[in-house]
């Protein structure tokens, strides 16, 4: 792989954890709202703006994803995503404040150290 779709690979999974974190955002909000004001939740999340931003932002992400799957072979860029839990689950705690326990930590921390596994002993892919 080399670095261009390396860097590609890298923003499509942090568009995708963005996204995630947009939509967890703005569908906290519509709850919120759709509880105050009686409305149904549905409809008060398609007049989200972060629900929106989430939407688009996951939009661009598939397309770089879909660049990434042009240039790299799917065994080699999926495990990639398993950063994308790193990322999600330290935006939660963070800008979120929501609460992550040792367990998740670890298990997150393990499914990474297989995505290193599987990168840096993935066979090497002809051009």
């Amino acid at each position: 792989m080399n670095l261009s779709s390396l860097v590609i690979l890298l923003v499509a999974v942090g568009l995708a954890a963005l996204g995630q974190i947009l939509l967890k955002h703005g569908m906290t909000q519509a709850a919120h709202q759709s509880k105050e004001f009686g409305r149904s939740l549905p409809v008060t999340a398609i007049g989200n703006l972060w629900v929106w931003a989430g939407l688009f932002v996951f939009g661009v992400s598939a397309l770089a994803w879909m660049l990434t799957l042009s240039r790299v072979p799917l065994n080699v860029a999926y495990p990639f995503n398993a950063l994308g839990y790193l990322v999600i689950l330290a935006a939660s705690v963070v800008v979120l404040h929501e609460k992550a326990n040792a367990w998740t930590v670890l298990g997150s921390l393990m499914v990474v150290s297989g995505l290193v596994v599987v990168v840096t002993m993935s066979p090497s892919q002809p051009g």
